[in-house]
């Protein structure tokens, strides 16, 4: 069985490698998009080619707009033209795991596959710097970003694996949650490791410099995200206010949050 993610990136250097790697270790394949990176992502990125990377194109930002919702139909088309079992819409700064049971991504979807189910959701754990603890900006920043909360804004926020089908959308809700006729969902969440920022600079390195299309900002889309700004005062959560993730112990999906603890620490300058 074949499995692919899909994966679309503009300047994601710090964490294209890792991904790729561990995409490669889960049995998975990768499509990459890259939306005009200037880092160095495309360069790295092209070094796992024949060693999981199936696929590379250059995705053009007209205008210097990021323009999600087009990426997001680019992601529908190739799920309906690839040669795959399986799809996967992610990010390079989430790590996708299987549930406790299975060696790898690529055998729990087997499983899932063989008991008639076509979509898997995945339970989100997000991961971010705290006051005591605020630079992770590093290659081991896996090592040492331990900080976490649970984090389910709405039931299957993350249902985003799915067995091919021509009729597959993802853009109607900002790439969360993938539609199509005849879902059945595997009632066990998989999970998700989504690191999204490893210190404020990188957020405002990461963030800052994206020209969000207005439309989508209309539709409510990207949050927070779009508060940042190299001026804004930036406001980590305390330690005190996370979970810390154990090497022993599984990482709690206990009372989610249905907001982002970063959703509020940029305060516009004056």
């Amino acid at each position: 069985m074949r499995i692919v993610a899909l994966l679309a990136v503009h300047n994601e250097r710090r964490f294209i490698g890792a991904c790729l790697e561990h995409l490669g270790r889960q049995g998975v394949d990768t499509y990459l998009i890259d939306n005009c990176s200037t880092d160095g992502t495309a360069e790295i990125a092209q070094h796992f080619t024949g060693r999981g990377l199936i696929g590379y194109e250059s995705f053009p930002r007209e205008g210097g707009v990021y323009r999600w919702r087009a990426l997001l139909e680019r992601k529908e088309q190739l799920a309906r033209e690839l040669d795959a079992d399986w799809f996967i819409h992610l990010d390079a700064d989430e790590v996708r795991l299987p549930p406790a049971g299975f060696r790898t991504l690529a055998d729990a979807l087997e499983h899932v596959d063989r008991r008639g189910a076509n979509a898997v959701d995945f339970k989100e754990f997000t991961f971010v710097p705290t006051r005591e603890e605020p630079d992770h900006d590093h290659p081991g920043y896996a090592d040492t970003l331990r900080t976490y909360y649970p984090f389910q804004p709405i039931p299957l926020h993350r249902l985003n694996a799915w067995r091919r089908t021509d009729d597959a959308e993802l853009a109607w809700s900002g790439g969360h949650r993938v539609r199509f006729d005849g879902l059945r969902v595997w009632p066990t969440p998989f999970t998700m490791r989504h690191y999204l920022f490893l210190s404020v600079p990188h957020a405002v390195e990461k963030y800052a410099e994206r020209h969000f299309d207005a439309e989508e900002l209309a539709a409510g889309w990207h949050g927070w995200r779009a508060r940042v700004t190299a001026e804004a005062t930036a406001r980590l959560p305390s330690r005190e206010d996370m979970r810390v993730a154990s090497d022993d112990t599984p990482l709690d999906p206990t009372n989610p949050l249905r907001s982002h603890l970063v959703e509020d620490l940029w305060t516009p300058a004056g």
